[in-house]
């Protein structure tokens, strides 16, 4: 396996903006005409990108496509659930399938829901593509090698990893722990990878957040050559993030957010008593 980062196809990065003052009605063209291999990336909770991805995804079965949804929701160890489910006759309905497969998973399922009822309308294999929090404690705890994962990663990669997880923990955690759920990110992107390889003759469709669709450290990374040429990563990204390691980046405005390191930050200390 090589291990020098790499991007899917020979197309150079293309970018659009949607939700800003000018933005056309239509499909974006970074979501048409996607290949067999498709990851998808997301702000979790950004409505906007959720309702793009979902129009894609109906227009990719439009053509006749039947590709397995491989979904970042589902944690690796709920799939006999999910199979159990989609084998059922008559066939449950969406609700019954998350009920079945997202477990302790805390995800706001109304941006996920319409992707499975969609699954279940086509007969398309449902794929639990996470890894679980206890199965990345274990991987924090005995490394990557001893829990069955690709042990040779680039010192860059987990440095990359490292940094992020130390920002969006707003900087509350050391450097030392941070490099440790770095191998946890690692795990969850290659078993990523192994989920995609395993449908990739099918078709597969990933959901997963932008980090873990990136070229350079995330799922792709990890996929065969032959995977990675049928393929495209498309990050779906809020204006004002400047991150490119994708094939094609579509352009959203940002979510409505509190400031999510505003608990984290010292309190002014309260002025004495006037006498």
């Amino acid at each position: 396996m090589t291990l020098a980062p790499w991007r899917f196809g020979a197309g150079l990065v293309t970018a659009l903006c949607v939700g800003c003052a000018t933005a056309p009605r239509a499909l974006p063209p970074e979501l048409q005409g996607l290949p067999a291999v498709v990851l998808l990336g997301e702000v979790h909770d950004n409505a906007a990108q959720h309702a793009l991805r979902l129009r894609a995804f109906e227009a990719l079965l439009a053509t006749g496509a039947r590709p397995a949804l491989a979904m970042e929701q589902f944690d690796r160890e709920r799939q006999p659930q999910i199979d159990q489910v989609l084998a059922a006759t008559p066939r449950p309905d969406a609700d019954a399938l998350i009920a079945a497969g997202a477990g302790r998973n805390p995800w706001d399922w109304r941006f996920y829901r319409p992707f499975v009822a969609l699954a279940l309308q086509y007969g398309l294999p449902v794929i639990a593509a996470n890894v679980s929090r206890d199965d990345a404690r274990q991987v924090m705890r005995q490394g990557l090698a001893a829990t069955g994962f690709e042990a040779r990663v680039p010192d860059t990669m987990l440095q990359a990893h490292a940094r992020g997880i130390e920002d969006s923990h707003c900087g509350a955690i050391d450097g030392t722990t941070a490099r440790r759920m770095a191998l946890a990110q690692v795990a969850r992107d290659q078993f990523m990878a192994r989920i995609v390889e395993a449908h990739s003759q099918r078709g597969v469709v990933l959901l997963a957040g932008n980090g873990h669709v990136r070229n350079d450290l995330g799922a792709p990374f990890w996929l065969s050559p032959a995977t990675r040429a049928r393929g495209v990563a498309i990050g779906l990204l809020e204006v004002g993030d400047t991150s490119t390691p994708y094939d094609r980046v579509v352009f959203t405005e940002p979510q409505p957010r509190p400031d999510p390191c505003a608990a984290m930050k010292p309190k002014p200390a309260a002025s004495a008593p006037s006498r």
